[in-house]
């Protein structure tokens, strides 16, 4: 059985969150979702993860799963604030509590913040099969954009998380905290080479001057026109241009506040004394 699938572009962070569901009034599973975050003020709102509660009302839909492709350095998960309004089970790859280590190190998180993937409720594993209502989907381990990278292939479709764009835009840096090039060419090659038919959905368009952001295409599209990592591109040649490109590379705007929210399942840091929460930035330390 393949998929309805909705998706929910945020201009703002260039973001595609998924509803993926079996039929009207069924099961679904909501992918990479995005809570919205002013970096000028340190607001938070919930617009673009309300507009996923709304399809999923219009639909009759019941909430099993709220699945994050990795930890997000581009945009602040909407999945602490979703479970509270739909229930579902917040899940992630299991190698996140490598990324949760290392960011606690780099934030100098409070001490009871554990790097063990408790503030999810269910880590996958490469291979885990799940259900979402009908649907049979399974969780594809991907490394090489963060060490925890998985991809969610649900019958005929995979969501890719960052480890691919677009074809013309190419493929995920690889110079962030457990990054490898290398990984990340055995991951797409492991993608690309499902059935060329299998629909792939990207986690972010960057569309060059003249295209309109879209984020769905086939592994036959990938394997013949990706720039970076088409058919006959070796890991070498690869690896070469990816350390290249990564190394011209701006941080993402958001990381810092993404990266502390996300490995925290979505939730804000702990409120102080004060009742306020905040974040931290750390000074020449990436």
């Amino acid at each position: 059985m393949n998929p309805t699938v909705k998706a929910f572009f945020d201009a703002a962070t260039w973001t595609v969150s998924y509803v993926v569901y079996d039929q009207p009034g069924g099961h679904c599973a909501l992918v990479d979702s995005v809570l919205d975050y002013d970096a000028k003020s340190g607001r938070t709102s919930t617009r673009s993860a309300d507009a996923l509660l709304a399809f999923v009302a219009q639909q009759s839909l019941t909430v099993q799963w709220i699945l994050e492709t990795h930890a997000h350095a581009d945009h602040l998960s909407a999945a602490h604030y979703l479970r509270g309004k739909v229930g579902g089970k917040m899940a992630i790859g299991a190698a996140i509590t490598q990324v949760q280590k290392v960011f606690k190190g780099i934030f100098h998180l409070e001490p009871a913040f554990q790097p063990d993937g408790r503030q999810f409720d269910h880590l996958l594993q490469d291979g885990e099969v799940f259900a979402i209502g009908k649907l049979q989907a399974q969780a594809l381990s991907v490394p090489g954009h963060t060490p925890a990278c998985m991809a969610f292939q649900v019958g005929d479709s995979v969501f890719v998380g960052d480890t691919l764009f677009m074809p013309d835009v190419g493929t995920a840096r690889c110079d962030f905290p457990g990054g490898n090039a290398h990984h990340l060419y055995q991951s797409v090659r492991k993608l690309l080479s499902l059935p060329p038919d299998t629909r792939l959905f990207m986690c972010h368009d960057y569309p060059p001057p003249g295209r309109q952001p879209t984020w769905q295409c086939t592994v036959a599209d990938q394997r013949a026109h990706n720039i970076h990592l088409h058919d006959g591109v070796t890991e070498a040649e690869f690896v070469s241009l990816r350390t290249r490109r990564d190394a011209s590379l701006e941080m993402p705007a958001l990381i810092l506040p993404a990266v502390q929210v996300n490995i925290r399942a979505g939730a804000l840091p702990p409120a102080e004394d004060n009742g306020v929460a905040y974040l931290k930035i750390p000074l020449n330390a990436l």
